[in-house]
């Protein structure tokens, strides 16, 4: 028996690869002659460095750059086995993990820290970049992040703007004459799960600034910001990408990447499933195992274990997805191509022990479903 062992990270207590390794544990305390290939995946946010730089015997790099609220910190990224192509986590650099609860303001937030990693990979001489977007504590547009590759975003004195996406509302020029030049010749690839526009109902702000502290006054005023970042943006670029799938990822990071770089954004586990060659992996597998830190309605629209699926249903390989819990809707990913799902923890547990033993409960959820299927082998 083949079996392909592709899980997401279980966010808050396993990577995406210690996921891989307790599934495989669980598989061998059932089939210990079963052929098992680990393969950690991601969707674009937390965890993709990590699941590429091992699924491709790549290279992991850090670089110090400048944090969400000013302060340095150091950001992992990475180079793939191929040598050729970088992978770079807006988190790392830019993310709400990096500040404090209390210290969370998305009206000050830079997403600078991210254009410097561009720049690092740039500097590598690194000319295919993969970017995930996500769990982002900015709300600036991107405009961080260009200003890092040198692009001059001027309020009506002529004076360089402040970080922060509140900054945004006075602003009154972009000069791209010192735009890095090397973007021109650079394929960057964004790795995003929403398809958020950059402004409105559905926009960054209002979608997505209250999980980084943005109060409703603050959702207006980010929103209005974005709308005159937008409108200048475009004309300094000649690019009207606000309204694009994706602009709003990442406060907006999707939106900026489009205006001053060639970027494309794909589903991030597109991006990640190809540079991982997941169909060739998957060619000739009886069965992959994957799996998530929660499963809902939010994962039937395109996450990590649906696109597994929807790349295993062209070989006819069988999914199944093991998670930590199961919100609202998890039931609608069985319309997605995934077979079965079943939550890890067997019972009730407080929060904390769940976290804690995370491992254990892998290794023995998929011990459970191996022997469901030793069960039906046996009644065919």
């Amino acid at each position: 028996m083949r079996i392909l062992v592709a899980p997401d990270s279980f966010k808050g207590s396993l990577s995406a690869m210690a996921v891989a390794e307790a599934m495989e544990r669980g598989i061998r305390a059932v089939f210990p002659d079963a052929e098992v290939a680990r393969l950690p995946i991601a969707d674009g946010g937390e965890g993709t460095v990590e699941a590429l730089v091992s699924a491709t015997g790549g290279r992991r790099l850090e670089a110090v750059v400048t944090g969400p609220l000013g302060r340095p910190v150091t950001a992992a990224w990475g180079v793939l086995g191929d040598g050729l192509t970088a992978v770079i986590e807006m988190a790392a650099a830019s993310g709400l993990t990096l500040v404090p609860r209390e210290e969370r303001d998305p009206l000050a937030a830079t997403s600078f820290g991210t254009g410097q990693l561009l720049r690092a990979a740039l500097d590598l001489g690194l000319r295919r970049i993969i970017i995930g977007l996500g769990g982002s504590a900015t709300n600036d547009g991107g405009a961080g992040m260009a200003q890092a590759l040198g692009a001059r975003l001027l309020d009506r004195d002529g004076a360089p703007l402040g970080p922060g996406g509140a900054r945004l509302a006075g602003l009154a020029r972009i000069d791209l004459e010192g735009l890095d030049p090397r973007l021109a010749e650079t394929e960057l690839l964004v790795a995003c799960d929403v398809d958020n526009p950059l402004c409105g109902e559905r926009g960054a702000s209002a979608v997505f600034g209250p999980q980084k502290g943005a109060s409703p006054a603050m959702v207006a005023e980010l929103d209005a910001a974005l709308g005159r970042f937008a409108e200048l943006a475009a004309a300094a670029t000649g690019r009207d990408v606000a309204r694009a799938p994706g602009a709003g990822a990442a406060g907006g990071m999707g939106a900026g990447l489009l205006f001053f770089t060639g970027a494309r954004i794909r589903p991030g586990v597109e991006i990640v499933l190809e540079a991982n060659d997941f169909a060739e992996k998957v060619r000739g597998a009886d069965l992959v195992f994957t799996g998530e830190g929660r499963t809902d309605a939010q994962t039937a629209m395109g996450k990590a274990p649906v696109g597994v699926a929807r790349a295993a249903a062209p070989f006819g390989v069988p999914v199944i997805c093991l998670s930590g819990g199961l919100g609202p809707g998890h039931e609608l990913v069985l319309e997605q191509g995934i077979c079965a799902l079943a939550a890890i923890v067997p019972g009730p547990m407080a929060l904390e022990a769940c976290l804690a033993e995370a491992g254990r409960l892998v290794e023995d959820g998929t011990a459970r479903a191996c022997r469901l299927l030793r069960a039906g082998r046996s009644l065919r």
